[in-house]
């Protein structure tokens, strides 16, 4: 299931960055004691009690119709209020409730989300007595907490997750792959999706996904069933939230944890910016399968060089992702879309490959045989035994006699040999070393 998400929501100026670096244990949002500093949301993933949530840290919440700028963060506030499934409403025990606090109370009503109150700064007894005026804000109990100093915050994550939903995703067979397709707003994500349902397709059902106006597309090609979770057109009456950029981050990571495998749509007409390879790392550091699929390809003027050229272009691009196949497509035409469900079972299948021990034992005996690891002042690694743990992604601990020894280069040298050996094509794979006395 796709992790809950929890904004941080207020005025300017009342601590919220504060906290969401205290939440995450890490400075990752910018603090200055100045209005305005966070402009746009900022996600991080966190943690709480064993429950994992991704947690927005959004700008300060201002009504300021003549400034451009407060404009802009009130509606990046929005946007994090709509994807939440619980919003800490943070204010400001010194202060008091102000008229902002009062419109910004009245806006988290009007989102029928779970509300759970943070008064800030509550960090002495006499602070702690001022914070009961908050309660007629109408959000029940307000919790005082101190995100400078830590106060609290343990109470505050304790009533936060009692509001987590329940664990509703749909149940697929075993043998169902999921298949998302993530990248920029505009790339054609859902052009692609329509282009799949062809006039061909053999639809089960549409299923409503945990994640909020997604839908779940069941069909079924050549006897394997697919699930399709587009990430893009998600948009509710009014709103058309894609124009925002930074908002397709967070949707992605919502469908890339519900994903077997992740279609990394680009668009040839634009190319590659640093957002398509942001939105790639994740696909990566979840360890799923993907493919990278160029969409548009048909808008683009070309000659016999131009695919190969551009295929490189990509590989310089996705360094971190050099087992991932490329496909050239258009969902206008439906040139190629044809091998995209064929090469999503491929990748799957090697995604959930495992390897005989012995045939591993002896594929790394001979890697280790014809090019020894490099001595560090007179000591040399020695694998004394490999053994794959797990599949999605396949992931390999390697017992060594000292996992110091064990040096990137050599780790990625016996990567490419078991590449080499076995497909793993689309699939990242993990090496882990350990030192044989904890085996």
């Amino acid at each position: 299931m796709a992790n809950p998400v929890v904004a941080i929501v207020g005025r300017p100026n009342v601590g919220k960055s504060t906290l969401f670096n205290r939440i995450v244990g890490e400075r990752i949002s910018i603090v200055e004691d100045v209005p305005g500093v966070t402009r746009d949301r900022i996600y991080s993933k966190a943690e709480w009690l064993d429950r994992h949530f991704h947690l927005i840290d959004t700008g300060g919440i201002a009504f300021d119709d003549h400034d451009i700028l407060l404009e802009h963060i009130r509606h990046q506030a929005e946007l994090a209020i709509d994807e939440a499934d619980v919003i800490i409403f943070v204010v400001d025990t010194t202060t008091g409730i102000t008229s902002t606090d009062e419109e910004v109370a009245k806006m988290l009503f009007r989102s029928k989300k779970p509300i759970v109150l943070g008064v800030n700064k509550a960090d002495n007894p006499e602070r702690l007595n001022q914070m009961y005026e908050f309660y007629s804000l109408g959000f029940g109990e307000p919790i005082g907490i101190s995100s400078v100093h830590g106060l609290g915050i343990g109470d505050l994550l304790d009533e936060v997750i009692k509001h987590f939903p329940e664990d509703t995703e749909e149940e697929y067979d075993e043998d169902t792959i999921r298949i998302s397709l993530i990248g920029r707003p505009n790339v054609g994500k859902s052009s692609l999706v329509n282009a799949l349902l062809g006039e061909e397709r053999v639809i089960v059902s549409d299923i409503a996904g945990t994640t909020r106006d997604a839908i779940d597309t069941l069909l079924t090609r050549e006897g394997q069933d697919f699930v399709l979770i587009d990430t893009a057109g998600m948009r509710k009456k009014g709103k058309v939230y894609e124009a925002t950029e930074k908002y397709s981050v967070l949707r992605a990571l919502r469908a890339i944890e519900r994903s077997d495998v992740c279609i990394i749509v680009i668009n040839a007409e634009e190319g590659i910016i640093e957002q398509d390879k942001k939105i790639a790392g994740y696909a990566h550091e979840a360890g799923r399968a993907v493919i990278i699929v160029v969409n548009k390809w048909d808008a683009i003027e070309k000659d016999d060089k131009t695919l190969h050229q551009f295929e490189r272009t990509v590989r310089e691009h996705f360094l971190f992702m050099d087992y991932a196949p490329i496909l050239f497509v258009s969902a206008k035409t439906k040139q190629r879309i044809h091998q995209i469900l064929p090469k999503a079972k491929d990748v799957a299948d090697q995604h959930a490959m495992r390897i005989p021990t012995n045939v591993l034992n002896d594929l790394i005996h001979e890697a280790t045989t014809v090019t020894p690891p490099p001595s560090d002042k007179g000591r040399r690694l020695k694998i004394n035994y490999v053994t794959q743990v797990s599949v999605k992604p396949p992931t390999f601990v390697l017992f060594v006699n000292d996992v110091e020894l064990l040096h990137f280069s050599y780790q990625r040298f016996l990567e490419n040999r078991i590449r080499e050996a076995f497909p793993f094509e689309g699939t990242p794979i993990r090496l882990i070393a350990r030192n044989k006395a904890t085996e």
